[in-house]
């Protein structure tokens, strides 16, 4: 299917893809292990503990390998604090400059040990046993990540090898996130050969940096882009099954127990729920399609209604968020005050959603103090997003007749997953008043972070494709191709660009 008017005058994607059409199967296994490879090489980059929290994530792991669960507000555990001691590293926050002699220590790893040093080593360990503000997150990416650690203590690993192998788990998510990937545009746009491959080819080379860290952001668009296929399916059926019900249901489960800041996606997952019951109530299938939706109801209700107790009862909410927010020091504003917002300005809002967007594509971290990005390259990602998400959308509401109404229900359901996790940035970076906090701040009051909507990548890229494929409508897909390739080019060297100071430091994997 090729999107627009002259659809007539442009050769059939049979002809344009039969060689890609024949190989498909080996292409996204290719491009799987292209991912893989891309996470290895910048996992082992990049040195231990980036500013993202990865310290705080990698203890939770920590305590999940010894079967703790953390309950309330606990330090970082003894065992912990003697890798992030020996392993981190000062040069993602201060400057060479800024240090005496205007260079970075030698890595704690190659000090000679005497009982000089093993004393000093010890005091740094005491005073590296703070407060573990992450310690009410969702548990599901550090019960894997426990198990993962597990297996690389059985196979010999151990120090600074052990740590980069726990990173290494993303390699596994990412070559699932491609299959995904590909799974749901073949779902969709089964005719299409350029939309099959668009997304999971960008999945594959995709410049974000949470890949190559330790948290449970990586989690989000793998358990959501299986939820998201799974609700597509369920809108689809005339009467949903119950097996399409519970997967649905075991998806949307994971989904929230990846990362609460996934609420927006499953309050959108839900009002599709309803749409689809309100569907069966009016054709009278209703009582057909009961048992789909109580098996829905019931594997996606109990399991968050579980650990939605738990953390009411262990950290104060059902989220787990107000500890954080104690420890954080951020109060609630009065209602009268979210007005005065700074978004609600021109300016305000384009540093909102530009420097949101840059960093769903790239980074947050800084390198010697200074923000690894680069500007030009943030407007580019810009440009293309707002470009081919808004020409999405223009082919969508135009309804062409040739469109069925099951891909304009998957598109609708992508932009409202879109919208629903913009939407919840901007209104936590509203309510919230956050005092001296260092991010967000009251200078900048707002929550910038793209790794918190990953769970909508899929989606995303799904309907981003989709505006590369209807710009170029009046073109053969082999020109849609080369336009495809021009854009994995230009994300795989401006990230080497970007990201290539980081492979001299003495911390990394490459030096140890």
């Amino acid at each position: 299917m090729v999107f627009g008017k002259h659809e007539s005058h442009v050769p059939s994607v049979e002809e344009d893809c039969e060689f890609l059409k024949s190989r498909e199967r080996w292409i996204i296994c290719l491009l799987g292990l292209l991912a893989a490879m891309h996470v290895f090489i910048f996992s082992a980059a990049f040195p231990f503990f980036n500013i993202t929290d990865e310290d705080m994530h990698f203890d939770l792991v920590v305590k999940y390998s010894h079967g703790h669960i953390p309950v309330g507000l606990e330090t970082i555990s003894s065992e912990s604090a003697r890798y992030m001691v020996h392993y981190s590293t000062l040069e993602y926050s201060v400057a060479p400059n800024q240090l005496l002699g205007g260079k970075f220590p030698p890595p704690e790893w190659t000090q000679p040990t005497n009982e000089t040093s093993e004393k000093l080593f010890g005091y740094k360990v005491s005073a590296r046993i703070g407060t573990n503000y992450e310690n009410s997150q969702a548990p599901l990416y550090y019960v894997l990540a426990a198990v993962w650690f597990h297996a690389g203590k059985a196979v010999g690993l151990h120090d600074g090898s052990l740590l980069f192998w726990l990173r290494l788990l993303n390699m596994l998510f990412v070559a699932a996130l491609v299959w995904l990937a590909h799974l749901t545009a073949r779902s969709i746009f089964p005719e299409n050969c350029f939309l099959r491959l668009g997304g999971p080819a960008l999945l594959a080379f995709f410049p974000q940096t949470t890949f190559y860290s330790l948290n449970n952001d990586v989690l989000s668009p793998l358990c959501f882009g299986a939820a998201f296929i799974c609700l597509v399916r369920l809108l689809r059926a005339d009467v949903p099954n119950v097996q399409m019900g519970t997967a649905a249901g075991l998806t949307l489960a994971a989904t929230f127990l990846a990362k609460t800041s996934n609420l927006p996606l499953i309050t959108v997952s839900v009002a599709v729920v309803m749409f689809k019951v309100w569907g069966l109530a009016r054709s009278g299938k209703f009582r057909a399609g009961l048992p789909s939706m109580a098996g829905l109801a019931l594997c996606a209700g109990l399991p968050i209604s579980v650990w939605r107790a738990w953390a009411k009862y262990n950290f104060g909410d059902s989220t787990g968020a107000a500890m954080k927010m104690r420890l954080l020091g951020w109060t609630y504003k009065p209602f009268g005050e979210w007005w005065h917002h700074p978004i609600f300005t021109l300016h305000g809002f384009w540093t909102f959603i530009s420097k949101l967007v840059a960093t769903f594509w790239q980074s947050e971290f800084l390198w010697h103090g200074q923000p690894l990005a680069s500007p030009v390259v943030d407007i580019i990602y810009l440009i293309l997003s707002g470009s081919f998400v808004g020409i999405a959308l223009f082919a969508v509401l135009r309804r062409p007749a040739f469109m069925p109404e099951s891909h304009r229900q998957a598109l609708w359901l992508g932009f409202a997953c879109i919208i629903a996790v913009v939407g919840f940035l901007a209104g936590l970076s509203i309510i919230f008043d956050f005092h001296y906090c260092p991010y967000p701040s009251s200078e900048y009051p707002y929550f910038t972070s793209g790794r918190l909507a990953l769970g909508a990548l899929i989606p995303f890229l799904l309907v981003f494709t989709l505006g590369i494929n209807y710009a170029l409508n009046k073109f053969r897909d082999a020109v849609k191709f080369i336009v495809l390739a021009g854009l994995i080019l230009f994300m795989l060297i401006s990230e080497i660009v970007i990201d290539w100071p980081i492979f001299g430091s003495a911390y990394n994997w490459f030096h140890m």
